[in-house]
């Protein structure tokens, strides 16, 4: 079963891009799954990552219902058939 990557609205404005980005084949870890969509939507990695490869500040990264952040960061498993989601934080003022 694929991996599937669930996009924010404001990265579907990007060659490519789409609301769910289905990603063939295993990962181990989020780092593996997010290299397989930097290939079909390379656009979106400056989006998700700084310069240095590490998650935007601003910028939440679910797999199910865990944020990664608590979890192992990007080496956190990806599961058969798991949905990650990109969440970008919400503000205002």
């Amino acid at each position: 079963m694929p991996v599937r990557v669930r996009l924010p609205a404001i990265l579907r404005d990007l060659p490519g891009s789409r609301a769910t980005v289905e990603l063939e084949g295993s990962f181990d870890t989020v780092t593996e799954a997010f290299d397989a969509l930097w290939r079909q939507v390379p656009g979106v990695r400056d989006r998700v990552l700084t310069e240095t490869g590490e998650v935007r500040e601003h910028v939440q990264v679910f797999v199910g219902f865990e944020s990664i952040r608590f979890t192992g960061g990007l080496t956190t498993a990806v599961p058969e058939d798991a949905e990650i989601h990109i969440v970008p934080a919400v503000s205002g003022g």
